[in-house]
């Protein structure tokens, strides 16, 4: 087991944001709140930047713009943090992968499906093409209130390579499933690269302002029990672990959505500090087996944000009646749904925020 990361002595600017006290397991006044997909489609002051800006990639790839839809949700809800806008296929966009969005298509990437295709990639370049991203980083940290923390993320390597070898989204992944359980020393080689891109990609970022790093593990439930301990357990403990090595100061959440009962599991082997619980896990056993050991984030339907009205205030104030008495950064199980009303989301925010334990 990685050792735990010695958050405790907290800087005075540190423990100014909730956070990172949250993380820290330190007392909060309330439970700290962000939202996944917080900048995003149902936002309209979004949709104007993204029109401006082309491409997708090109609004990533943009500092100025990247910057101000980072912000957006932050104005407009005053969130706890900002969570950098940018994606987990910058990745492998910089180690020469094709990488393109379509308007409704989602991802497309050039499918990388041997070993021959493994060896034509390479991350000697990597800080030098990401560096828009970090300078989007820098831009935000400049102009976040003190209160607020700054969160960069990456895929992890298991989701990351879904992405890679099926050229875009899937209902199974069964092309990256099958090259793992058949072909496992040649998958490795692929896994290997991108626990040491994502690890680079993670610390440049703590070097541009990051405070909180979050790992995305979309699709990690996928995989059977075994598989899962081999493609997404050891790969996040390899990052964490070198993380760590470099920015002891800086706390990781994990996101292995869909693992179910192999939470514990996760957080014991990987030593994140926090763990994100997406919406099929039940907040008593959360707060039993999880809360003890790591910050739990989560965990509402996103669903019922869309929704709203009584059915989001009663799931919102269940949430925080389960999970408030030990540390916990409010969240979605999932992203905001892009149908979403944004006065929905202040609506949530206001909820958070008015809670008294």
């Amino acid at each position: 087991m990685t050792p735990p990361i010695n958050v405790s002595n907290l800087s005075d600017s540190s423990q100014k944001k909730p956070i990172l006290r949250a993380l820290a397991r330190m007392s909060c006044r309330r439970p700290p709140f962000w939202f996944m997909r917080q900048a995003g489609r149902y936002l309209p002051e979004y949709r104007q930047v993204r029109r401006q800006a082309g491409s997708f990639l090109d609004l990533c790839f943009s500092p100025e713009l990247a910057a101000e839809v980072t912000m957006q949700p932050v104005r407009r809800f005053g969130t706890d943090a900002a969570i950098l806008f940018s994606d987990i296929l910058v990745v492998p966009h910089a180690l020469g992968q094709t990488v393109s969005f379509t308007e409704r298509g989602g991802p497309r990437l050039e499918p990388v499906a041997s070993a021959e295709a493994v060896a034509r990639l390479g991350s000697e370049d990597l800080e030098p093409r990401l560096a828009p991203v970090y300078e989007t980083i820098r831009r935000v940290r400049a102009e976040l209130a003190e209160r607020v923390a700054l969160i960069g993320f990456a895929g992890a390597p298991w989701t990351v390579a879904c992405y890679m070898v099926e050229g875009g989204s899937s209902q199974d992944f069964a092309s990256a499933k099958a090259w793992a359980y058949g072909e496992p020393g040649t998958f490795q080689r692929l896994i290997e690269l991108l626990v040491e891109a994502t690890s680079r990609h993670l610390l440049a970022q703590t070097s541009a302002g990051a405070e909180v790093l979050q790992l995305f593990d979309s699709w990690a439930g996928v995989l059977a029990e075994d598989q899962f301990d081999r493609w997404v357990v050891e790969p996040t403990r390899e990052i964490v672990r070198l993380v760590r090595a470099a920015r002891p100061d800086v706390p990781i959440i994990g996101f292995p959505r869909g693992a179910g009962p192999s939470y514990p599991k996760y957080v014991a082997r990987t030593g994140v500090e926090g763990v994100g619980i997406d919406t099929s896990i039940p907040l008593r056993w959360a707060a039993e087996k999880l809360q003890p050991h790591a910050a739990v984030q989560g965990n509402l339907d996103p669903a019922l944000l869309l929704a709203g009205g009584a059915t989001l205030g009663r799931e919102t104030e269940r949430i925080l009646r389960a999970l408030s008495p030990g540390p916990f950064i409010f969240n979605l199980g999932h992203g905001i749904l892009p149908e979403t009303p944004p006065h929905h989301v202040a609506a949530l925010a206001d909820m958070v925020r008015a809670w008294q334990s």
